[in-house]
């Protein structure tokens, strides 16, 4: 047989795993052994289906923090001086010098396009397509017995989801391998890197049909109706924000600007507002997707292996039972430079943010927001929230740049959080004004996976700000006591500022990709 790229590996299965519902609906039974064109039949084969793809949203976030929060000033390793490979990999990554061969990268890349197979065979079945040559999805009959509603609202979500992939992809690899159909393994190993422009064209068409086709009742009647049981599934308004987020990242303010106004005004999601415990209310697991909450990856405890990871992934290593039961890893540490600099003693975001473990000599800084008690290692409550209706207010400022109306929206969060508002005294001029929304986001959405994601946007929307000068200085302030105490051959402050540069803001395609492809040339990443 001929060797394939790794995303054929998947394409060869004939079978769809179905994980359980995303949250309380539990169906512990996969279906297995089951030709996916030939099985959907019916809505409620969709359903199923579209299910197995809200579940398969988790695998790709397992390595997510490590592509993205880990490489902004949020985050560092917890041990400088650890000489373990798997230590020293995502010392790596922090330090923008990773292996083309990284196992966090190439996992996050096959979990992310296996999900996306599983996607196209959905809209396939539905005989939802995409044309390239125009951007435009259309909607043509299908053998499935379905009603016109369900189709677009199913088809919604699942455009939905695949657009959300893509927008990570992009972000974080560049150009990629635009599948938007099933295809066979021979197909597929002909399939090489599209430009960026094209893969933007496709989120832009998948959300905007999103948008135009998904639930439309506002949030109050989500929460009221339980959404059929399923409370957290996207619906037109959360693709309507992702889309202003595509936009806007995009540098097309005015298109961001429309849809913005739309889901502030419309969509019935608002903060969760009254001081001393309204932030923290917004993460807790009695409070599950909340009127804040646009959109989460879901998980549930009990074992039933839907649980979360992150309380035991992101508490301290070697805390024991201090902060959760079965210890932690150690892993997403927050950095000092983030508690110095950022917070303030008055900020209630920092205690959830910015925990602290202290005990004798070794003290850490860990993002409690992830964190709830478990009975088992690995099963947490917690849910992972991906969008929010304060980075919707917040991508309304960035958007409108410095206005007073701006600046009221940067205060909306700043006195949720117990802060002082800001006025035209204190931010003057427009540099000002964009460093307190750059600041402001940080500290909002620390270690939600979103920092990175603005540091690359703010080299185009506020170019002041752009990535590389931001870690540079980031590295600066670390140095003496992170940085500077990794293992011998230990680099200078110069040579690791060094290793960040224009290129190196992308991840490599996995080496893998590259190398067992036969039958067509892929470049790599300038740069690697």
């Amino acid at each position: 047989m001929k060797m394939k790229k790794t995303i054929t590996i998947t394409l060869l299965f004939v079978s769809v795993l179905f994980l359980a519902s995303c949250k309380k609906s539990i169906d512990l039974e996969p279906l297995s052994n089951v030709s996916t064109l030939n099985y959907y039949k019916t809505a409620a084969d969709i359903q199923q289906a579209l299910t197995g793809c809200y579940s398969g949203l988790r695998a790709p976030l397992f390595d997510e923090w490590k592509l993205t929060e880990l490489r902004s000033d949020n985050s560092i390793m917890g041990n400088s001086g650890s000489t373990s490979v798997p230590n020293r990999e995502l010392s790596d990554l922090d330090l923008f010098i990773p292996s083309t061969s990284l196992a966090s990268i190439n996992n996050y890349w096959t979990n992310v396009y296996f999900n996306i197979r599983n996607i196209n065979l959905i809209l396939k079945s539905l005989s939802i397509n995409y044309n390239s040559s125009n951007g435009v999805i259309t909607s043509d009959s299908t053998v499935v017995v379905i009603t016109a509603q369900q189709k677009r609202e199913l088809s919604a979500e699942a455009t939905f989801l695949r657009a959300y992939h893509y927008f990570n992809l992009v972000r974080l690899y560049g150009g990629v391998f635009l599948i938007h159909k099933p295809v066979t393994p021979d197909e597929a190993v002909l399939i090489n890197r599209s430009s960026v422009d094209d893969i933007y064209k496709f989120i832009i068409a998948d959300l905007q049909y999103a948008a135009a086709n998904g639930v439309t009742m506002n949030y109050p009647s989500i929460a009221s109706q339980n959404f059929g049981s399923n409370l957290g599934k996207v619906n037109s308004w959360t693709a309507k924000a992702l889309l202003a987020k595509v936009y806007l990242t995009l540098n097309k303010k005015s298109e961001a600007i429309t849809l913005l106004t739309d889901v502030i005004n419309n969509s019935g999601y608002g903060l969760l507002t009254g001081l001393p415990t309204s932030y923290a209310d917004v993460f807790s697991i009695t409070n599950e997707v909340n009127k804040e909450v646009m959109f989460a990856i879901r998980y549930k405890a009990g074992g039933l292996g839907l649980g979360s990871p992150w309380p035991n992934s992101f508490a301290p290593e070697l805390s024991g039972t201090a902060v959760v039961n079965g210890d932690g890893r150690g892993f997403n540490n927050g950095t000092t430079e983030l508690e110095t600099f950022g917070y303030t003693l008055t900020d209630i975001r920092k205690p959830l943010n910015l925990a602290i473990w202290s005990t004798g000599s070794n003290r850490r800084l860990y993002p409690k927001k992830h964190i709830s008690q478990v009975l088992s290692v690995d099963d947490g409550e917690n849910d992972w929230i991906v969008l929010r209706f304060a980075d919707v207010l917040l991508m309304m400022a960035e958007a409108q740049g410095n206005t007073p109306a701006s600046l009221a929206i940067i205060n909306q969060t700043r006195l949720r959080a117990g802060l002082t508002a800001l006025t035209a005294v204190n931010v003057s001029s427009t540099a000002q004004f964009e460093t307190e929304l750059a600041k402001e986001r940080r500290l909002e959405f620390a270690f939600e996976n979103v920092r990175w994601f603005d540091m690359l946007r703010y080299n185009t929307t506020m170019p002041s700000l752009d990535a590389v000068s931001t870690i540079r200085a980031h590295y600066a302030a670390m140095y003496a006591g992170h940085y500077g105490k990794y293992p011998a051959p230990a680099a200078s402050l110069a040579e690791i500022q060094g290793y960040v540069n224009a290129n190196r803001l992308l991840l490599p395609i996995p080496q893998r990709e590259i190398d067992n492809n036969t039958h067509i040339v892929i470049p790599q990443n300038p740069g690697y």
